[in-house]
């Protein structure tokens, strides 16, 4: 029935921040941008190498969600790097802080974790 996921959806409280943060530090390409007049919402569509791949919404006044410590719901979002240790230093000359890389004890692959500008919890995972 299912064939894959088609996007994820993330509300911000800062559209131009957010907007910066997943093109210009993360490096997505926009699709398409538009303004819904009537929800006072911007809506940003974009991508990760061509695929579209996340929503970016802007709505007035959005109620908090709780994220740490492991709240119920939607824990993370991951992106695959090729070389964590690249991205990481990335990350962090942009200001971004990541925790420590840590190897998945089942996998044996390695991952970190940092947040974008809402706190959501984001993900790179060595591919």
């Amino acid at each position: 029935m299912l064939k894959r996921v088609h996007h994820i959806a993330i509300i911000c409280r800062d559209y131009d921040k957010s907007k910066a943060f997943y093109t210009e530090i993360l490096g997505l390409e926009i699709i398409r941008e538009v303004y819904r007049e009537a929800r006072k919402s911007y809506k940003l569509d974009l991508a990760l190498d061509g695929t579209y791949i996340i929503e970016l919404f802007s709505f007035e006044n959005p109620p908090e969600r709780p994220s740490r410590p492991e709240a119920a719901g939607l824990r993370h979002l991951a992106f695959e790097v090729d070389d964590i240790e690249t991205s990481v230093r990335s990350l962090n000359d942009q200001g971004i802080q990541t925790e420590a890389i840590r190897t998945d004890e089942y996998t044996g692959r390695r991952f970190t974790f940092f947040t974008d500008p809402d706190g959501l919890p984001l993900e790179l995972y060595a591919g």
